[in-house]
C-alpha cells in the first residue's frame, strides 16, 4: 500500500463506450480519490483527437499519477493500469503468490495468482480482437449502402463470419464458461473468493458479449451470474451511476 496514498493526484481520461469504464469501476473499487476527465467519440465512432494531447496514440483508458516532488506519470493500456494500481493501492486484489513452501520457487505459483495474470493478459490479447472483429462485421453488414450494394457488404460479412469470427467466439465464450465454472475454492470469481484484477478486466468484455446476444442465460449460465456478481458490487455500481448522471447513460458498446 503506497505510504503517500493521500497525496496522490489520479486522473482518468475517460473516452464515452470505452474500456476505460473498466478503470473508472477500479478506482471506485478502491475507494481512491480521482479527476475524471470525459471525451466523446466522432460520428466515425473514432476517439476525441484531444486524448493525443494525453497520450500520442489518443486511446483510452488512460490515467496520469501526480506525486508531490515527482514527475507525473501517464499510464496506458488496461492491463497495465490496473496491474499499476492493485500493486500500488489494492493487494487485496491480488492473489496470494506463492504455495505454501514454494516461496519464490519457479513454478510454485498458486492456481489464484497464474489466473490473475493469465485473464489480465488474455482479455486483451486474445479476446478483446474477436469482439474488434465482430464489431468490424457488424458495421459492413448494416452499412447505410445502396440497395444493390447491400448483397456484397453482406456476402463479405458473411465469409468472416464462417471463416473466423463464429469459431473463435464459440471457443473462447466455451473456455470462459468452464473457467468460471472450476474457479479455485469453487469461486465466486474468476481467482477464487475474492475480487480480483483480472475479474475488472473481464467485466468490458462480458458487458459487450451480453449486449451483443453472444452470451446469454442460456448459451452460458455460469458467465451470464458471474456478470450478475460483478455488476452488484456497490462499486461497480457507483462507476455506472456517476456516468450516467454526467452523460446521461452507460454504454459499454461503441455504435
Amino acid at each position: 500500500m503506497a505510504e503517500d496514498r493521500k497525496d496522490v493526484k489520479i486522473t482518468l481520461y475517460w473516452l464515452e463506450q470505452s474500456r476505460a469504464q473498466r478503470i473508472l469501476w477500479l478506482l471506485e473499487e478502491l475507494k481512491l480519490p480521482y479527476e475524471l476527465q470525459r471525451f466523446k467519440r466522432d460520428k466515425g465512432l473514432l476517439a476525441d483527437p484531444a486524448l493525443q494531447k494525453i497520450h500520442p496514440l489518443g486511446r483510452s483508458p488512460v490515467i496520469s499519477v501526480e506525486v508531490p516532488g515527482r514527475e507525473k506519470l501517464v499510464l496506458a493500456e488496461s492491463g497495465l493500469i490496473v496491474e499499476y494500481l492493485t500493486e500500488h493501492f489494492g493487494t487485496s486484489l491480488i492473489p496470494r503468490r506463492y504455495r505454501e513452501g514454494c516461496e519464490g520457487s519457479v513454478a510454485g505459483e498458486t492456481d489464484a495468482w497464474l489466473r490473475n495474470r493469465y485473464f489480465i493478459h488474455y482479455s486483451e490479447g486474445s479476446l478483446m480482437p474477436v469482439f474488434l472483429v465482430q464489431l468490424i462485421i457488424d458495421r459492413i453488414r448494416n452499412a447505410p449502402v445502396p440497395f444493390f450494394i447491400k448483397p456484397l457488404t453482406r456476402g463479405i460479412a458473411g465469409k468472416v463470419d464462417d471463416a473466423y469470427l463464429r469459431h473463435n467466439m464459440k471457443l473462447h465464450l466455451g473456455f470462459l464458461e468452464d473457467q468460471v465454472k472450476s474457479a479455485p475454492q469453487g469461486g465466486p470469481y474468476l481467482c477464487g473468493p475474492d475480487l480480483a484484477g483480472a475479474d475488472i478486466m473481464m467485466s468490458y468484455l462480458l458487458e459487450i458479449a451480453t449486449a451483443s446476444k453472444a452470451v446469454t442465460a442460456d448459451s452460458h449460465p455460469a458467465l451470464v451470474a458471474y456478470l450478475d456478481r460483478l455488476r452488484q458490487r456497490e462499486a461497480y455500481r457507483r462507476a455506472n451511476d456517476r456516468i450516467v448522471e454526467l452523460e446521461g447513460s452507460c454504454d459499454f458498446v461503441p455504435r
